[in-house]
């Protein structure tokens, strides 16, 4: 420490972001070693400046005090602080390739019909689709452009920004408790051997786990990217051909029409393709029945085929 850089404490203040107070509470607890004492003066290092950095570093990810002094003491006594701060950038990282963007208060106005609506700009900064940005009150800051994309084009196909709103909230709800379900899973069957023990992980089993949450990290959208596209195929037509059975031709003729299906073959349907997908089952097939005989008239006798237009 001789040999370092000299800083008085209220220098070490200035160069570190912080104050005098803090530091000597730091001292306190045993987060900060003590300066070394050059006659009547206490005299500060450049290690007790990286340290406070360190300190800074590790609250902004949302360590306490009390797990810093661990981590900081596990680095002290050699059992190695990279790794694990290597894991924690990783997984504190960014879990998506798009960028903040920015919009000013009249091109965000004019996304959204171009009539201003305080509450409405109020509940999306409350919500984080929206930051404002500090010392610019007509600007904000977008963590999400694509979020704000499809609020706009909600709005624009007549969504009110009230029902958009309440529908995020409902919806961050249900997506937060897949990614708990996603972080217990992986927790359970992939990173539980990382966690075992009273001591925190090497330097070397931090980096393995940092690799692995890059590797993992992908999964949880493209599962659940997939599941969405599934299911809103399943539901969309399912809600289609509920809506179009109640409605009528220009002759009023019913456009569809319900069949009935013996107990017994509805039973194997829905054995083959589950319950949900039944009706789509019947649907499907009896196209292909219809397209199958028109085939066979085409070619055979000539004559015309079945006009497909007429429905089932």
């Amino acid at each position: 420490m001789s040999d370092a850089a000299a800083h008085r404490i209220e220098d070490l203040a200035h160069l570190s972001g912080t104050t005098v107070r803090t530091i000597r509470a730091y001292q306190d607890r045993g987060l900060l070693p003590r300066p070394e004492r050059r006659g009547r003066a206490n005299i500060y290092t450049d290690a007790h400046l990286a340290r406070l950095h360190q300190i800074a570093d590790l609250l902004d990810r949302g360590y306490s005090l009390a797990a810093i002094k661990e981590l900081l003491e596990a680095y002290d006594s050699g059992r190695g602080l990279g790794g694990v701060l290597g894991l924690v950038a990783e997984v504190d990282g960014p879990w998506t390739d798009e960028e903040t963007g920015r919009i000013s208060r009249a091109e965000l106005d004019a996304r959204f019909g171009g009539v201003p609506d305080e509450a409405a700009v109020a509940e999306a900064v409350e919500l984080g689709v929206l930051r404002p940005v500090p010392g610019d009150d007509d600007s904000f800051l977008v963590p999400s452009p694509q979020e704000l994309a499809v609020a706009a084009e909600l709005h624009a196909a007549g969504v009110p920004l009230s029902a958009i709103s309440g529908h995020l909230r409902e919806l961050r709800g249900q997506v937060e408790h897949i990614a708990a379900r996603f972080l217990e899973f992986t927790t359970e069957h992939v990173f539980a051997r990382y966690l075992r023990g009273p001591d925190r992980p090497t330097d070397a089993e931090a980096a393995e786990a940092a690799a692995l949450v890059r590797r993992l990290r992908p999964l949880a959208q493209q599962t659940v990217d997939a599941e969405l596209a599934r299911a809103m195929r399943l539901l969309a037509v399912q809600q289609l051909r509920q809506h179009l059975g109640s409605q009528e031709d220009a002759e009023g003729r019913p456009t569809s029409r319900s069949v009935a299906v013996p107990e017994e073959t509805m039973r194997a349907v829905e054995k083959l393709v589950g319950a949900e997908r039944a009706a789509e089952f019947f649907v499907l097939a009896a196209e292909r029945e219809v397209r199958a005989r028109a085939l066979d008239a085409l070619t055979s006798n000539g004559e015309p085929p079945v006009d497909l237009d007429e429905g089932v």
